[in-house]
């Protein structure tokens, strides 16, 4: 095997991923919805939907403690609504954000929530989703984080 010769070129879903998580980190508030719709239309719907979920995740990290979040999502939701992952995505936030900031939530969501969800959850700070999650968290990881946070909890943090 040769490898003193020209590296191959990267390939084209590569450069359009690399140029959608640009331009979704660029966007105003104003264009953010039609960018995600443009998004979702490229022709690789695998790759174009890990540079909108890695979008969701970044400005749901950054929106869901505040005020803002309630309509961000609600203009989000629409643009993806067509993509199942996206929807729960979206939805798993919003079932973050209320565990996070204690408001009211359905315990029962969090036991059948994706991996993702319960590992994030796993490491808040919630009383009552860490107690569920160390004894119905669906792997051994997210049952051990859950109950480190507990312990952390009950003997004041180091």
């Amino acid at each position: 095997m040769n490898h003193d010769g020209p590296e191959s070129p990267e390939p084209a879903e590569h450069l359009r991923f690399a140029a959608h998580l640009r331009a979704l980190e660029q966007v105003g508030d104003a264009d953010e919805v039609d960018l995600i719709i443009e998004v979702l239309t490229d022709p690789d719907p695998v790759m174009a939907r890990s540079a909108v979920v890695r979008h969701l995740d970044r400005r749901a990290g950054e929106l869901h403690p505040g005020p803002a979040w309630d309509p961000w999502a609600a203009s989000i939701a629409p643009a993806v609504i067509r993509d199942p992952f996206l929807t729960g995505r979206l939805r798993e936030w919003g079932l973050f954000r209320a565990i996070a900031l204690r408001q009211p939530w359905q315990p029962n969501a969090l036991p059948a929530a994706s991996d993702w969800l319960q590992l994030k959850t796993a490491g808040a700070a919630n009383p009552d989703a860490l107690a569920l999650l160390a004894e119905l968290g669906r792997t051994r990881r997210i049952r051990d984080t859950a109950r480190a946070g507990l312990q952390q909890q009950r003997f004041g943090r180091a």
